[in-house]
């Protein structure tokens, strides 16, 4: 990746609603060379746009990571229910004795406890790690200071 181009991403990550003509000022590039580079970037680099919320405003204040081990002859079923449920918000495969990563958000601890007993239940889960958020301290940070980007990209 260009620097420049990592520019506009960092820039995008601090506020990928901001106005091409400000993106333009601060790196230095036309504003049609923003567009483009941003256009061939949507679906390929930049997965997709999307809100960060806080949770806990909208009612739903148990968060929670859950370290999952399933049965080989339940993993498939299992993928496909962690993708459809409503309360994953993210979900990863993952290794070192475990199959799948999941972060979860729920209303309330019932909730939780009513989601991973289907998890036992019904989808051959043998092994679990719970691990409550208290507190968040940081998110979707990555690339999100234009002034260090550059330091991730000094070689290209």
């Amino acid at each position: 990746m260009k620097k420049k181009d990592a520019l506009i991403l960092s820039f995008l990550r601090l506020d990928a609603r901001a106005p091409l003509t400000r993106l333009s000022r601060r790196t230095g590039l036309p504003v049609s060379t923003i567009f483009d580079r941003i256009k061939s970037s949507t679906g390929k680099v930049i997965k997709k746009h999307c809100s960060l919320l806080d949770f806990d405003k909208i009612g739903f204040s148990t968060c929670a990571h859950i370290l999952l081990k399933a049965s080989k002859e339940h993993k498939p079923d299992l993928v496909g229910f962690l993708n459809k449920s409503l309360f994953v918000n993210s979900f990863f495969k993952i290794n070192n004795g475990w199959d799948f990563l999941v972060e979860c958000v729920f209303r309330d601890m019932r909730s939780l406890e009513d989601f991973v007993e289907v998890l036992e239940s019904d989808f051959g889960v043998v092994e679990k790690e719970i691990h409550y958020i208290l507190d968040e301290y940081k998110r979707e940070s990555f690339m999100d200071n234009p002034d260090l980007v550059g330091v991730l990209f000094a070689q290209a």
